[in-house]
């Protein structure tokens, strides 16, 4: 019987290092793509840049060029950022007050978040894009409101297992003491959340970095780009696409997401573990 189990544990090891890779190589694929010329990529997609294939840094030197990556880049940056702290602060203060006010207005609220969640985007993105010409959410500004809309009902989920877990008496002993309620909230709640305030923000900036659709149908893009709109631009006429400027351009659109999860991602499991023990 215990030799069994050891088996077994090679086998699971060996099963899921293969979905792992298999996840892995596309990535991989596009890196080694990247240094390569336009004519390798498509007859030579999976050989190494080798020889007469290798371009050095040509395809990167273009595609910044082209595309205007560095502007992109900050576009991007400053919708990820403001949108998921948006999302953070406006969600866990909402989580905190259904649970703790619990009258059938915040049950009510509770089940539209829920609702949030189950409604398809097809459904809304030409009324979206209608409504953020009028009313001037055409801006990177204006789409972070945008990403709370859409982002509230998986962030208000999570929060508030998470606050129903943590025992009123701290906050009345605190407010026995003469904490005001901002305090309270900032000074003993928020630090029990943050290890699902660190799981929302790490899914939610992956979500909003990546994100193609919304930016392209809100955004005013004569002035705006973000990383994904500006990376299409990279297609010619009649079809042709710079394939070795766009996997650059899709390396350098990878990297930083890939950190900033490799740094948080002992918070996932921790996080979404904490919002799911409490019904």
């Amino acid at each position: 019987m215990n030799s069994e189990k050891p088996k077994h544990g090679v086998l699971w090891t060996v099963f899921f290092s293969a979905i792992s890779l298999a996840w892995v190589f596309p990535i991989f694929l596009v890196l080694i793509n990247s240094f390569k010329s336009k004519v390798y990529i498509s007859t030579d997609t999976f050989s190494f840049p080798l020889g007469e294939s290798f371009v050095g840094l040509d395809n990167y030197i273009r595609g910044i060029e082209t595309t205007n990556f560095f502007a992109s880049f900050g576009w991007t940056l400053l919708i990820t950022v403001g949108s998921v702290i948006l999302i953070l602060l406006c969600t866990s203060m909402c989580a905190w007050w259904i649970v703790r006010v619990n009258n059938w207005a915040a049950k009510t609220l509770y089940v539209l978040f829920l609702f949030n969640m189950i409604v398809p985007f097809q459904m809304l993105m030409f009324t979206l894009s209608w409504l953020a010409d009028r009313l001037n959410l055409n801006t990177p500004w204006g789409l972070c409101f945008i990403y709370l809309g859409f982002g509230a009902g998986l962030a208000v989920f999570i929060f508030t297992g998470v606050v129903k877990g943590i025992p009123e008496s701290l906050e009345e002993s605190a407010m026995i003491d003469g904490a005001s309620v901002p305090r309270i909230f900032f000074q003993i709640v928020v630090p029990i959340m943050r290890p699902s305030i660190i799981s929302v923000a790490i899914l939610q900036a992956m979500w909003i970095w990546n994100d193609y659709l919304l930016p392209y149908l809100t955004l005013d893009l004569n002035k705006y780009k973000t990383i994904s709109v500006a990376i299409q631009y990279l297609k010619g006429g009649y079809g042709s696409v710079d394939m070795g400027a766009m996997m650059a351009c899709l390396v350098l659109a990878i990297i930083p997401i890939i950190v900033f999860y490799l740094l948080c991602q002992k918070y996932i499991v921790k996080g979404v573990m904490a919002g799911a023990v409490k019904g």
